[in-house]
């Protein structure tokens, strides 16, 4: 019996050793890809933003604020990168998404300029069926029929899609993407044209 107590006890002893330097290698682990996953990170955010705003000469990321949005899918957080020109505001990329699509979250990156009318944008994460919602970042940019974006303001164009009564024409079998994407663009504006008025930002 006590052959078998002692046993039992050395295993036990034995698997919190493991676990505790098992841990421990994770631990480390994390601290040393840590840094330099945030790096990569920021570079890549701030190559996104450097693509879809207007020149700027301060520091959009620095600066960045966020904004809560309440709309028909309730609220949604976006962050603002604002681009700022000799002190004056020059537009903004704005960061948000829509967890409607085919595969659900849609994030993407608008570019605004001072007025309101998109200058760029950036899928940045989607789920969506290769060939057809992830054409998104092409089919929306393109001049054919009533598919391109750039240029245009929901404040002045119906950001929905045209089987909605909208403006924009919809991915050719993929209308669920669409709706997602447009609803996003939409969350974007709203944050844009909203936080300048000093709406509830952080």
């Amino acid at each position: 019996m006590k052959k078998k107590e002692s046993t039992f006890w050395n295993m036990l002893w034995s698997l919190t050793l493991i676990t505790a330097v098992a841990g421990g290698l994770l631990g480390y682990t994390y601290q040393l890809t840590e840094e330099p996953i945030a790096r990569a990170t920021k570079a890549s955010r701030e190559k996104a933003i450097q693509q879809v705003i207007p020149a700027y000469d301060n520091s959009p990321i620095d600066e960045q604020l966020t904004y809560t949005v309440h709309n028909e899918y309730g609220e949604t957080t976006a962050t603002i990168y604002p681009a700022k020109k000799g002190g004056e505001l020059a537009g903004a990329a704005v960061e948000c998404s829509n967890n409607t699509g085919y595969g659900g979250e849609i994030r993407i990156i608008v570019g605004f300029e001072a007025d309101g009318t998109i200058k760029d944008f950036r899928v940045l994460k989607h789920q969506e069926t290769p060939g057809l919602g992830a054409k998104m970042g092409d089919w929306f940019r393109t001049d054919k029929n009533k598919q391109n974006i750039i240029g245009k303001s929901p404040e002045t164009t119906n950001f929905h899609v045209t089987k909605d009564s909208g403006d924009i024409d919809a991915i050719t079998a993929a209308t669920i993407t669409s709706r997602a994407f447009l609803a996003a663009v939409r969350t974007a504006y709203a944050a844009y044209t909203e936080s300048l008025k000093g709406g509830n930002h952080e």
